[in-house]
């Protein structure tokens, strides 16, 4: 396909510099725009002609956001994203494509519109945003959007040529909205294979069930808290940071502080099974990173876990369940654990089945998606 030229602009890291790693290496022109300091994102392996920060611009939002209580209501993420959408259009060049987060940037991605025709793309991570406020305003003691949070992802919404979206579930929920579904494509988010070897020896004696991520209402963990307690031969494994649901104080729960991610596969060899129990999210990372790993994997009909299935091998090791049922749950989890416990049923996953969980593999699909974009546009 033709050579395009691509600003990303990300808060953080998220996948869009993964994104704009994979993009570089098929040969696109490509610049990232974050307050991501450059030897961070070389790390990860993005290189140096790829970045185009803006740190010194938003360092002290992030520092009062890490020493100072957020007590002013929308205040801080307004600054949040005006700072990001400066210093975006201050390093722009011109492009082609923008693709930007949802709701944070808005006047960028209009900007690189107005001055150099550039095509839209916003990356919306969880489902349309009215769906998501109706979904967690009925969970107990969740963080609700603002207002302010879901008027911005609305102009998103209308101002996109395109809208990216891990999961078909996350696409369902903009049926609401039949010209902004129109916009929709779907890739699934991949991982870092080489900080995932696949990890089946040496596994814990019992039946050990694994969940990262933070111990949320959102997550689901009340309802995973209700099925453990149930099965009374299992224990579940928690890694990340505790936040507005209480975790149960029994020797079968055990919590460990967030690591980094690629420490992660030391607790995957330690587990059995990987449970993602979510009321809302749009694809949950981590599902991919024990899937590599070699565990099978649990999850909720909120998750995005059932877009992993790229095969049948994978489809093999994924168990769908409602979300917030758990009757279900505990169902699913009792066959996985039965199945886990015979050799013969999870053995390696053969390697092609792994690459197509691959960010190359994301990378690949993303950039078919643009030349047949592009191709459209040349046609009319």
């Amino acid at each position: 396909m033709q050579k395009l030229r691509i600003a990303i602009a990300s808060f953080g890291r998220f996948h869009l510099l993964d994104l704009a790693r994979e993009l570089d290496a098929l040969r696109h022109e490509v610049r990232f725009h974050s307050y991501v300091p450059s030897e961070r994102a070389a790390r990860f392996g993005l290189p140096s002609r790829c970045h185009a920060g803006y740190l010194p611009l938003v360092a002290p939002l992030l520092a009062w956001n890490k020493f100072a209580p957020r007590r002013s209501g929308d205040l801080y993420t307004k600054m949040l994203f005006a700072a990001c959408n400066r210093g975006t259009i201050a390093r722009l060049r011109p492009c082609d494509v923008f693709i930007g987060m949802s709701g944070g940037f808005v006047e960028a991605p209009l900007y690189a519109r107005r001055r150099y025709g550039a095509k839209i793309i916003l990356e919306r991570g969880s489902r349309h945003m009215l769906s998501q406020r109706e979904i967690l305003a009925a969970a107990p003691g969740a963080y609700v959007p603002t207002d302010y949070e879901v008027e911005r992802e609305l102009m998103g919404y209308e101002l996109a040529d395109i809208i990216s979206v891990p999961s078909r579930q996350v696409a369902d929920s903009f049926k609401r909205d039949p010209a902004v579904a129109a916009k929709l494509l779907v890739n699934p988010y991949g991982v870092d294979l080489d900080q995932f070897p696949q990890r089946l020896s040496n596994k814990p004696d019992g039946r050990v069930v694994l969940f990262v991520g933070n111990w949320i209402y959102r997550k689901g963990v009340d309802i995973l808290t209700a099925a453990i307690e149930q099965m009374p031969e299992v224990r579940l494994l928690h890694v990340g940071s505790l936040g507005d649901a209480p975790f149960p104080s029994h020797p079968r729960f055990t919590h460990h502080d967030p690591v980094p991610q690629w420490r992660l596969t030391e607790f995957h060899s330690k587990a059995h099974i990987f449970v993602m129990p979510s009321r809302e999210e749009g694809l949950a990372l981590v599902q991919a990173q024990a899937l590599a790993s070699g565990l099978p994997l649990v999850c909720t009909d909120r998750t995005g876990g059932a877009d992993l299935a790229h095969s049948a091998a994978l489809a093999s090791r994924i168990r769908v369940v409602p979300n917030g049922d758990v009757s279900a749950l505990k169902q699913a989890m009792t066959e996985m654990l039965d199945r886990a416990s015979t050799s013969s049923s999870f053995g390696p996953l053969p390697e092609a089945d792994r690459q197509t969980l691959s960010w190359r593999a994301y990378g690949e699909r993303y950039s078919n998606h643009l030349a047949t974009l592009f191709g459209a546009q040349r046609g009319s």
